[in-house]
């Protein structure tokens, strides 16, 4: 999967951009590298403007343990990698339809929360099990969710275009060839929104901070992102009615 949002949008993390980095690529051209590197039938790309791309490769066989999903609903999209052990009973509790996959329940979780938000968004993440990679925009909101699941099942990675937009995907080589340096793996365990930032939902109130990277050159790179063990956020965050998945950064 590939999504690139536009820098007004996503608001990455500075540290991820890095110095070093000289052949960083225009999202157009990255596009491009990621549907060339897959069978034409297979690949499917949706533009928004000039604030978001999204593309998808269909699995080689539909009952592959690596599933891709891709879903849309009231514009809201979710792009999806891996598999979720209890959607069955996420599915029940939410009060959705048996046939629900795994990118159609994170749309209408997404939506739940953003319009009636019952739970913090670090509490919904800890009650989904499995290996799991997904990205989430919301492009009548323009925002940008995703997260990385913290078994090590699934690889995600981000970084920064030529033009500042900010790229994800789970294809590390056109991640590098898109963003040269300034490029890293997705922390596990984490989620990042486009309003609030990057945070670690299996330890909420721990501060992430950033590690630089360093290349055989001695050159620094864009940076690891990990849980500061010994740094706290000042506030708790909200788990009434007003919590939601737009503004948890703020708390």
């Amino acid at each position: 999967m590939l999504a690139i949002f536009h820098k007004a949008f996503a608001h990455p993390p500075k540290e991820l951009n890095s110095p070093a980095s000289k052949k960083q690529k225009l999202p157009q051209d990255t596009l491009n590298d990621f549907m060339c590197g897959h069978a034409a039938p297979n690949t499917f790309s949706m533009t928004f403007g000039q604030a978001a791309v999204l593309a998808y490769v269909r699995p080689h066989t539909p009952f592959s343990p690596h599933q891709r999903l891709f879903c849309g609903l009231d514009d809201i999209y979710c792009l999806f990698l891996g598999s979720l052990n209890n959607l069955c009973s996420l599915i029940r509790q939410y009060g959705l339809s048996k046939g629900t996959n795994e990118a159609m329940f994170l749309i209408e979780a997404y939506r739940t929360l953003r319009d009636r938000c019952p739970y913090p968004a670090d509490q919904v993440m800890k009650d989904l099990d499995g290996s799991f990679a997904f990205v989430v925009y919301d492009s009548k909101a323009g925002t940008v969710f995703a997260a990385l699941g913290s078994d090590g099942g699934a690889k995600l990675y981000w970084g920064i275009a030529a033009d500042g937009s900010v790229v994800i995907s789970d294809d590390l080589e056109v991640i590098k060839a898109g963003c040269d340096k300034s490029f890293a793996p997705f922390p596990a365990g984490c989620m990042f929104h486009s309003d609030g930032g990057l945070m670690s939902f299996e330890h909420p109130m721990n501060k992430m901070k950033a590690m630089p990277r360093i290349d055989s050159q001695g050159a620094v790179c864009g940076s690891n992102f990990k849980v500061d063990v010994y740094s706290r956020v000042n506030s708790i965050p909200r788990t009434g009615s007003e919590a939601n998945w737009a503004d948890w950064g703020s708390h």
